[in-house]
């Protein structure tokens, strides 16, 4: 099964309470009440995201943090990346830290490069303004089957 992480799910609903106002500054408590996640666990989200380039913090006595910028410019593949690292589906794609045991002798090796790369591109389409809106992203369009298009007739 092909599963986000529950840390990158937190940062996804994290930055989305923060989208309506990008340029309001946030603390970790702020949006720890906001989010229901705990105050450590955003906390670490944050520094991340920070160290991904998207937020930004602000020191001081109102100091907290803000996206880097708007919300419909930052992609559901940059928060992936931020949070988990490059986005490979398996150990022998490009880009992947993962070394892979048997790649010489394996049949498949480069052809996982075809998907990997269509899901990121799938993922750069998605935006954090999208996300965070109910009923932002348009519906999944289904192909029918012929068999299907066949028993309806």
């Amino acid at each position: 099964m092909l599963r986000l992480n529950r840390l990158t799910d937190y940062a996804i609903v994290a930055m989305s309470k923060m989208s309506p106002e990008p340029d309001s500054v946030r603390t970790t408590t702020q949006l720890s009440l906001e989010t229901a996640v705990p105050i450590p666990t955003i906390a670490k989200l944050l520094n991340a995201l920070m160290k991904g380039g998207l937020v930004l913090s602000h020191r001081g006595a109102s100091g907290g943090y803000t996206l880097s910028r708007p919300a419909d410019k930052i992609t559901a593949a940059d928060i992936i990346q931020a949070v988990e690292g490059p986005i490979s589906l398996t150990a022998c794609v490009d880009g992947s830290d993962e070394e892979c045991g048997i790649q010489l002798d394996c049949p498949m090796s480069g052809n996982w490069n075809k998907v990997n790369k269509a899901i990121h591109k799938a993922l750069t389409e998605v935006t954090l303004a999208e996300l965070g809106t109910p009923g932002g992203l348009p519906p999944v369009q289904q192909q029918s089957s012929p068999q299907a298009v066949r028993s309806a007739s």
